[in-house]
């Protein structure tokens, strides 16, 4: 991910800066979000802040609030663009605009704008090739379960007036 967010300042990815703040949902921070980088490589646009939100559920009931956000710059300060980590417990259902909430805008780079937020989702859609990789029968049940998911906006409480999904496709 910080391999990503050079590239941003460096212009080797150029993008004009708009104003508002998105959210964009990744599984970790060793990569960059699908929908940032399909955001950034197809529309040539990326918001004034940029919150990059990774979701960790723990092996306990419940976290208290006061240790549910840790934050991280990605490296250069004042770019706009951070790494938050919310920890939920086992028991909770993961509220992502309320765990948003308890960032301290003295750390955030700038003010977030959280009620008007755009929220992304990255998809990823399987697909049958031809490369034999595993059995046909496996290819499609695999395929088949890969679609047994549960509705990301909804599980993480996102405003779906402004969820964006965006996807890409591997064949399996």
């Amino acid at each position: 991910m910080r391999e990503f967010v050079d590239q941003l300042h460096s212009g080797q990815a150029p993008a004009l800066r708009v104003p508002g703040t998105a959210v964009f949902l990744n599984r970790g921070e060793q990569t960059a979000p699908l929908a940032m980088r399909a955001n950034v490589e197809h529309n040539h646009v990326r918001h004034d802040q940029v919150v990059i939100l990774s979701i960790e559920t723990e092996p306990v009931p419940r976290i208290p609030a006061d240790q549910r956000i840790l934050l991280d710059h990605l490296g250069p300060t004042e770019d706009g663009i951070i790494h938050v980590t919310a920890r939920f417990g086992y028991m909770e259902t993961p509220d992502v605009p309320a765990a948003l909430t308890l960032l301290d805008p003295t750390q955030t780079e700038g003010q977030l704008q959280l009620d008007q937020a755009s929220y992304f989702l990255s998809k990823i859609e399987l697909r049958r090739g031809k490369a034999p990789t595993m059995a046909p029968w496996r290819k499609r049940l695999f395929i088949a379960t890969s679609y047994i998911t549960a509705d990301a906006a909804e599980y993480f409480g996102l405003p779906r007036d402004r969820t964006v999904i965006m996807g890409s496709h591997i064949e399996v």
